[in-house]
C-alpha cells in the first residue's frame, strides 16, 4: 500500500499545487493516481469497508464506519471529478491513499500488539504423557493414552506422570500435584487413594486402576475452566472507538447543516464542495494512530523492564485495578523447599552433614533442600554407603560406621519414640520436619518450608501504600498459608482451594464489587488467571499459566505487579492525550471546512485541512515518544 501510495500523492494535481511543482501535460500521468487509488481503495479499504457493515448491522457506529465513510467520499467524488460526471474539480487521491496507508499502519500495530503466543488449551494437554503402560495379567503393554479405558490397570513408574485418573491399587509414593493444587510439596500416596492425570510420580511405582479418561478427567475440567473463563471475560471498549462514534456522528450532523446552509444561500456548488470536503477531513489520521501508537510503546517499554504485554485490555485495565491475589508457591515463595531451621542434641552443622550426607544419593526435593543448604553452608559431606529407601518413612545410610536414618513422623514411631517438642511447635506453623537418627537415637530435626521471597514484603507495602487490597490464594494447608500471610500482612487469605475453587474464589470478590489482578504460576492458577480482570502469569511458571494470562512477568519478582500498575496509568494518560489532540483537529477542522468563517470572508483551503490533520498526527506521535522516558522498576 505504501508503495502505491507514494506515486498517487506525487502524480495528484491537487498535492502538487499545494507544493509548487507543476505535472507534465499527458494523458497517462493524468490517470496515474486515479488508477492506483482505485486499487488502494478496493484492495487496502477492503477491511474498513467490511468492518463498517458490521458496525452499521449492529448498530453502532465506531472507527471502521468513519475509516469508511471518509475514504468512499474521497473515492467516489474524486472518481466524479476525474469522469466529468460533475463539473467540480475534487482531486482526494492523494487523500484517499495517505488515509488508508496510516490507518492501515495502527491496525497493523494493534493486530500485532494482540497477538497471543501461544494456546493454553495446547499447554494443558501437553501435561499429559502420549503413552501409558497397561496392565494385562503378567504382560506389560506400552499403549496410547486415549486408548486406555475406564478399569484398566496402568503401570506409572518413578519420575513419570499420571496418565489417567484412578485409584492406587498397589504402591507407596510422593506425588508431586503441585501443577494441580499447587502445594509445593509431593503429596503421599498409598493404596486406595485417588491421583490425577498429569501429577507426577516422585519416587516409587504405583500400579493405578484407571477411572476416568479424556474429557472426564479432572484436567480436562480445568481446560474448560479455562475456556469458560476467557469466554466470558469482558473486555473494555477500546477509547478510540468510543470518540470514533462520537466523531461520526458530528462529522455527520456537520456535513448536513453545510449542505443545507450553503444550499440555503442559494450556492449549490459550494454547498456540494463544502459537504464532500468535511466529509473527507473528518476522519483524522491522527485518530487511527493515537491507540496503537501508545499501545505499542508502552509494550517495548514494559518488555525493557521485564513485563510482557500479551493482551492490550489488561495493561488498560490494570490501572482501575483495586484487588490484587497472589498465589502462594512460586509467586510470593520460592516454590520449593528449603532448610529454614535446624534443632540438633550435637553441633547444627554436624546434623545438617550426616543428614545430607545420607540424602544426597536421593532425587526427592527434600533431600536436595538438605544437601543444597549443606553446600550453601560449605559442609563438608561424609561419604555415605548402603543406601535404603523405605516408602512413608525415610532413608537409611551408612556414614562412618553409623547408621543414621532421615524421616517423618512415621520413623520415630517405628522406633518408638515421642515427637520433639520443637517440631511439634514448628508443625503447627505448617512446616515439614525430618528427623534425624543414628541407629535409633534421635540427634536432632530440620525444619523445612517454602521460603519467601525477599521482594514480596516490598512489593505488598508498595500496594497497601497505592490502596489496593492483597489477597493470598493457594492450594496449600491452612496453617502454611496463615504463617506466610501473617509474615507478609496480607489481607485476605483463601488456603486448600482446588483449581475450580480459585476461578469460583475471584468471581465471589468480583462479585463483591472489586476489580481485581491475578498473579500466578502453575496450572492451578489458569482458571483464576483467565478469569481475573488481569491475569498476570510468573515467566518462570507453566505454560498453561503464560496461555492463560494477558501479562506475563519475565522474572518471579512479584514488585514487577507494581511497574504494571504504573505503566498502566501513563499509558490510559497518553491515550486520552492523544485522542484530545485527534479530536482537537476536527473540532477546529470540520467547522472551517465547513465554512463556518465565510461571512468574514475566509473559507478553509483544503491544503490548510491537510496541514492540520499533518500536524495532529505528528503531535500524537511525538506524545506517544514520551512513554519511552517512563521510570519503572
Amino acid at each position: 500500500m505504501l508503495a502505491l501510495s507514494i506515486p498517487t500523492t506525487i502524480f495528484s494535481s491537487t498535492f502538487a499545487s499545494f507544493i509548487g511543482y507543476e505535472l507534465p501535460t499527458s494523458t497517462l500521468i493524468t490517470w496515474i493516481s486515479p488508477v492506483l487509488a482505485t486499487i488502494i481503495y478496493v484492495w487496502g479499504g477492503k477491511p474498513f469497508l467490511s468492518g463498517a457493515l458490521s458496525e452499521i448491522r449492529s448498530r453502532r457506529p465506531g472507527m471502521m464506519l468513519l475509516i469508511a465513510l471518509a475514504i468512499s467520499v474521497a473515492f467516489f467524488a474524486s472518481l466524479a471529478s476525474t469522469l466529468n460526471l460533475i463539473t467540480l474539480h475534487l482531486d482526494f487521491w492523494w487523500e484517499l491513499a495517505l488515509l488508508i496507508v496510516i490507518m492501515l499502519l495502527g491496525h497493523w500495530i494493534e493486530m500485532r500488539s494482540l497477538a497471543q503466543t501461544s494456546s493454553a488449551l495446547e499447554s494443558l494437554a501437553s501435561l499429559l504423557p502420549d503413552e501409558a503402560e497397561l496392565i494385562e495379567g503378567e504382560t506389560i503393554t506400552v499403549v496410547p493414552v486415549h486408548d486406555l479405558q475406564p478399569g484398566d490397570i496402568t503401570l506409572v513408574r518413578p519420575g513419570s506422570a499420571v496418565p489417567a485418573d484412578g485409584k492406587i491399587l498397589e504402591g507407596t509414593a510422593h506425588v508431586d500435584e503441585s501443577m494441580i493444587t499447587g502445594e509445593s510439596t509431593p503429596v503421599k500416596r498409598s493404596v486406595g487413594e485417588t491421583v490425577v492425570a498429569g501429577t507426577v510420580v516422585a519416587d516409587s511405582a504405583l500400579h493405578l486402576a484407571v477411572s476416568a479418561t479424556g474429557e472426564n478427567t479432572a484436567l480436562a475440567g480445568i481446560q474448560k475452566l479455562v475456556l469458560d473463563a476467557q469466554s466470558s471475560t469482558s473486555r473494555a471498549q477500546l477509547l478510540a472507538d468510543r470518540a470514533a462514534q462520537w466523531l461520526f456522528w458530528f462529522a455527520l450532523s456537520a456535513a448536513l447543516i453545510t449542505f443545507i446552509v450553503w444550499s440555503a444561500l442559494g450556492n449549490p456548488t459550494s454547498a456540494l464542495t463544502r459537504t464532500i470536503t468535511v466529509l473527507v477531513i473528518a476522519c483524522p489520521h491522527a485518530l487511527g494512530l493515537a491507540i496503537p501508537l501508545v499501545v505499542s510503546i508502552a509494550t517495548q517499554r514494559a518488555a525493557q523492564a521485564g513485563v510482557l504485554i500479551k493482551d492490550r485490555h489488561a495493561l488498560e485495565n490494570m490501572r482501575t485495578v483495586d484487588t490484587v491475589f497472589f498465589d502462594k508457591t512460586g509467586t510470593l515463595t520460592q516454590g520449593h523447599p528449603s532448610v529454614t531451621a535446624i534443632h540438633s542434641t550435637i553441633d547444627d552443622d554436624e546434623l545438617l552433614a550426616l543428614a545430607a550426607a545420607v540424602e544426597y544419593r536421593s532425587e526427592h526435593p527434600l533431600a536436595r533442600a538438605i544437601v543444597t543448604a549443606a553446600a550453601e553452608r560449605s559442609l563438608d559431606i561424609p561419604d555415605s554407603s548402603e543406601f535404603q529407601m523405605e516408602a512413608g518413612v525415610g532413608v537409611h545410610a551408612l556414614v562412618d560406621g553409623r547408621t543414621i536414618s532421615v524421616g517423618g513422623p512415621a520413623l520415630l514411631a517405628q522406633y518408638n519414640h515421642d515427637e520433639l517438642r520443637i517440631a511439634a511447635e514448628w508443625k503447627k506453623e505448617g512446616a515439614i520436619i525430618l528427623h534425624v537418627l543414628d541407629e535409633e537415637k534421635v540427634l536432632g530435626a530440620v525444619r523445612l518450608a517454602d521460603d519467601v521471597r525477599p521482594e514480596s514484603r516490598q512489593a505488598i507495602e508498595e500496594l497497601h501504600a497505592r490502596g489496593i487490597g492483597v489477597v493470598m490464594m493457594t492450594g496449600d494447608a491452612e496453617a502454611v498459608a496463615h504463617t506466610v500471610a501473617h509474615n507478609l500482612s496480607i489481607d485476605r487469605v483463601f488456603a486448600g482451594v482446588k483449581p475450580d475453587g480459585k476461578a469460583e474464589t475471584v468471581r465471589h470478590v468480583q462479585r463483591e464489587g472489586r476489580f481485581v489482578a491475578m498473579v500466578g504460576d502453575g496450572v492451578n492458577d489458569a482458571p483464576a488467571l483467565a478469569q481475573a480482570d488481569v491475569g498476570i502469569a510468573i515467566g518462570a511458571g507453566t505454560d498453561v499459566a503464560i496461555s492463560s494470562a494477558g501479562v506475563i512477568l519475565a522474572s518471579s519478582d512479584p514488585r514487577a505487579v507494581l511497574s504494571i500498575l504504573t505503566l498502566s496509568d501513563a499509558s490510559y494518560r497518553k491515550m486520552k492525550q492523544n485522542l484530545w489532540w485527534a479530536g482537537g483537529y476536527n473540532l477546529i477542522s470540520v467547522p472551517l471546512a465547513a465554512g463556518i468563517l465565510a461571512p468574514i470572508g475566509f473559507t478553509m483551503p483544503m491544503s490548510v485541512g491537510a496541514l492540520l490533520m499533518s500536524a495532529s498526527t505528528v503531535i500524537v506521535a511525538l506524545n506517544a515518544q514520551l512513554l519511552r522516558r517512563l521510570k519503572l522498576r
